[in-house]
């Protein structure tokens, strides 16, 4: 059987990184190496972390300073294993994940990468109805154009080096790159019941930030341009125009204008209430008629912030492009 390392990068995760860890050491099968990698923590996480070494087979590597891209390649080229199972700080790994992720990996040696995935683990009504607005659920998902988050990857350490580890100049949508250059190198595989639990932002404006932040990535990296030039169209020209249809030529434009608001928020409606059952099974958020109602009202919210957030920040990306030139990340030496 092929050696398995799972990495991860911390920075100032004191107060979350012990129910990770806890999951990790409660694995059905557990990893020859676990190395996480310390951006510069200037709380508890060290001395944490410490506390497991009798429990996993750990490393903890300090290089501060460093983004997450840094922090995995760093972990990438410390691992001796074949086998390279990826995740993140704040999250909570079912007990199968390591054991599901490399499953097709172990099973075949055709494929490079394996998909896991990710679910909402949610303790207030706002994070319900943003998790359902954001996240998708299994059945949504195409195995042949998935691209993993790296909270729920795993890649051979070959084919992660192949492609030049995760790209260091490019501080969110890392993962994206990482999978994008992998996709031109080897076959993805998907693995949905490796799943891991995440915390969505617990606020609007931690929202707002998180999604600028991924949009400013998008346009530095150059990715997705018709997706952010249908939601400017969208914005800026189409709703507009059936306002003012509405007001100077006819009502009916309103019910055009309803009807496709109804079309953009089915799919978050349609998943609210599967996340509301995972949450009070979990025994967080109960899933009753008045919660249900409350996370109607913030979906059209979280999704008008969510796509304000992404206007502003794709160009706040290009202008850093323009100005810093970065590598051509779809080529791969």
């Amino acid at each position: 059987m092929p050696r398995i390392a799972v990495i991860a990068t911390v920075l100032n995760e004191g107060d979350s990184i012990r129910a990770m860890m806890d999951s990790l050491a409660a694995q059905t099968l557990q990893p020859d190496e676990v190395i996480i990698v310390d951006g510069g923590s200037s709380d508890s996480t060290i001395e944490t972390l410490n506390q497991y070494a009798n429990k996993l087979p750990l490393t903890v590597l300090a290089k501060a300073g460093s983004n997450i891209s840094a922090g995995r390649n760093y972990a990438l080229e410390a691992a001796s294993s074949e086998i390279i199972a990826i995740t993140d700080a704040g999250v909570v790994l079912v007990p199968e994940w390591l054991e599901q992720i490399t499953k097709p990996l172990r099973e075949n040696a055709a494929v490079g990468v394996v998909s896991g995935f990710f679910r909402a683990d949610v303790y207030t009504v706002f994070e319900a109805a943003l998790g359902a607005t954001t996240l998708p659920l299994v059945e949504e998902i195409d195995p042949a154009t998935f691209l993993p988050s790296s909270r729920s990857v795993a890649v051979r350490r070959q084919s992660a080096l192949q492609v030049g580890g995760y790209p260091e100049w490019l501080d969110y949508c890392e993962d994206l790159i990482f999978d994008l250059r992998l996709k031109q190198v080897t076959q993805f595989a998907f693995a949905p019941e490796a799943i891991a639990y995440f915390r969505p932002r617990p606020t609007l404006t931690a929202f707002f930030k998180q999604y600028y932040r991924y949009a400013r990535g998008d346009g530095k990296a150059d990715l997705f341009r018709k997706r952010h030039a249908v939601r400017y169209m969208t914005y800026l020209v189409v709703a507009p125009a059936l306002l003012m249809l509405s007001v100077w030529v006819h009502p009916l434009f309103w019910w055009l204008f309803l009807i496709c608001a109804a079309i953009y928020l089915f799919r978050p409606y349609a998943r609210l209430p599967k996340v509301l059952d995972d949450a009070q099974k979990q025994n967080r958020v109960a899933n009753t008629f008045a919660n249900r109602f409350i996370a109607g009202l913030y979906v059209p919210v979280i999704r008008v912030a969510g796509d304000t957030a992404k206007m502003l920040g794709y160009p706040a990306g290009w202008r850093w492009r323009r100005q810093h030139q970065p590598p051509n990340w779809r080529k791969i030496e």
